[in-house]
Parts: C-alpha cells; sequence; structure tokens
C-alpha cells in the first residue's frame, strides 16, 4: 500500500504458523424459530427451516431457547408449514419462548489472480498495481455504503407477565402443610371475635394493670440503658477524638524534629564543598 493516502495505517506483528489455501473461512449464523404446538417435553417448531431438505440435514442438532432451556432437533413434520420440525427439551417451554440454533455458515472468497509481465514501468512513479477499493472511494470521495441492517437498532422488549399459580384443590389437599400455600385473604369486614365485647371480673382486672406496671417499668428501664449508651458513644468518639489529636500533634513534632536535622546535615555538607572548591 501506498503511503500518501490519508488515514490511519495498522502496524502488526505475528508468526505465521501455516499456509494452506484450503483452510476454510465460517461466520456464525443463528436460526430463529417459534413454537406452534407445545406438549409435555415435544413441541412443533416452525419458521426456522423453509423445508423439509434443510430440517432433514439439521436432524439431531442442538437448539436451545431464550430462557436457557436446551433441546434437540427430532424430524420433519409432514402437515404445516413447510420447514417445520419436531423437537424435544429438557422441560415444557412456553409459547413465548423463542428457539435458536447456532451454526456456521461458510464463506467463499473471490479468487483473483494477475500475473504481472513487466514491473519496470515508465514514470517516476514506478510500477503500480490495480487500485482497491478503498483507494477508489477516496480518489472519487464516494461515501463508504452502510448497510442498514448493520446499525445498532434500540432494543424494545415486552414486559411478560405471567398468570398466577393455581394448585387444584384435590392436589392441595394431599400436599403436606409445609408446600401448601398459605395464601390468607384479608377480610374486609371485622369477625366476631373483634366485634363482641370482653367484660372482665375484679382477678382478670387486677392481673391486667399488673401487667401493664410491669411493663412501664420495664419500658422505662430501656429507655434509661438506651440513653445511657448513647451518652457513653459519644463520651468515647470525644475521648478517641482527643487522642487522635495528640497523636498527630507528636507526628507533626516528630517530622519537624527529622526535617530540622536533614537541614543541618545538608548544609554542613554544603559548607564542606564549599571549602574544598575554595
Amino acid at each position: 500500500m501506498t503511503g500518501n493516502l490519508p488515514g490511519f495505517r495498522i502496524a502488526a506483528t505475528g508468526i505465521a504458523l501455516e499456509l494452506d489455501d484450503s483452510f476454510r473461512i465460517v461466520k456464525k449464523l443463528k436460526l430463529v424459530g417459534t413454537p406452534s404446538k407445545i406438549y409435555r417435553n415435544t413441541a412443533f417448531v416452525s419458521g426456522m427451516f423453509n423445508s423439509d431438505l434443510e430440517v432433514s440435514r439439521f436432524e439431531g442438532a442442538s437448539i436451545r431457547t431464550v430462557s436457557g432451556i436446551r433441546g434437540q432437533i427430532k424430524k420433519a413434520l409432514r402437515e404445516g408449514q413447510p420447514g417445520s420440525f419436531r423437537a424435544t427439551f429438557e422441560d415444557k417451554i412456553i409459547r413465548s419462548d423463542i428457539v435458536f440454533c447456532r451454526t456456521w455458515m461458510p464463506v467463499d472468497i473471490k479468487s483473483y489472480y494477475n500475473p504481472v509481465t513487466n514491473h519496470l514501468a515508465a514514470g517516476t512513479d514506478g510500477w503500480r498495481a490495480m487500485k482497491n477499493k478503498a483507494q477508489l472511494q477516496i480518489a472519487t470521495q464516494t461515501p463508504i455504503q452502510v448497510n442498514p441492517d448493520s446499525i445498532y437498532k434500540p432494543i424494545e422488549r415486552v414486559e411478560r407477565k405471567f398468570k398466577k399459580l393455581y394448585v387444584p384443590r384435590k392436589i392441595e389437599e394431599n400436599l403436606p402443610y409445609a408446600s401448601k400455600p398459605k395464601n390468607l385473604v384479608k377480610r374486609k369486614r371485622k369477625g366476631y371475635l373483634k366485634k363482641r365485647t370482653v367484660v372482665m371480673d375484679s382477678s382478670e382486672k387486677r392481673k391486667v394493670s399488673f401487667m401493664q406496671a410491669v411493663n412501664a417499668i420495664r419500658n422505662e428501664k430501656v429507655a434509661i440503658r438506651k440513653e445511657r449508651r448513647t451518652q457513653s458513644r459519644i463520651e468515647k468518639t470525644k475521648r478517641n477524638a482527643k487522642k487522635d489529636a495528640a497523636i498527630a500533634e507528636a507526628r507533626k513534632m516528630k517530622r519537624k524534629q527529622e526535617f530540622r536535622v536533614q537541614g543541618k546535615l545538608e548544609a554542613t555538607r554544603e559548607r564542606k564543598r564549599l571549602r574544598r572548591g575554595g
């Protein structure tokens, strides 16, 4: 490549391991399909292939859903959309799942051979080969072609809403107590136990008043204990602050002494150097 073209150049170092024109160049290809019918661990998938011949070529290939359930392609379907097939999965999938298959597609490189018979061409520039596409675009000031499908687009995903789990009553009755759903519905109206009036006798009143007095004493003790803890925490913080200030002051004085001694040593060395020079 000539060095008089505007732009940038890439310099790289490496090792050539092998030179062989039989290497296959491939690129990733993701085939996407949607389930049309779902059974227990089996589903009919359509939209991934266009014919039964393509399905027969991919029999036994591993597939996967977006939710992470793995599966395998079995056989093509005789009925329905062309290219539909039956697949088995590890678990039951849902209709909103997207099934995809990761494959590799070979890329054919165009072979070009242009022999050069004479490298001694007339002119000051010498021999020049055919211009490539980048040189022609720069010379003609042609903009680079942009594929609309290669531009990143914002992804808009619809929020999925799952139905609540419904357990039949017969199955719920046979379940152990730990596995039974405990969804107690909040009552709008107060029950009989809330509405009824409780009339206490003299002994029950004395018991209630005694428990109230005990709780009041306990609450007062808890409040006093909490206040003492807060006060002790504040005092400890003040003591720690004084200690940190004293340590910082001591370190500062020590640093000053070290700098003073170092300055005296440097001044002495400078005087000796001047005496030797004189």
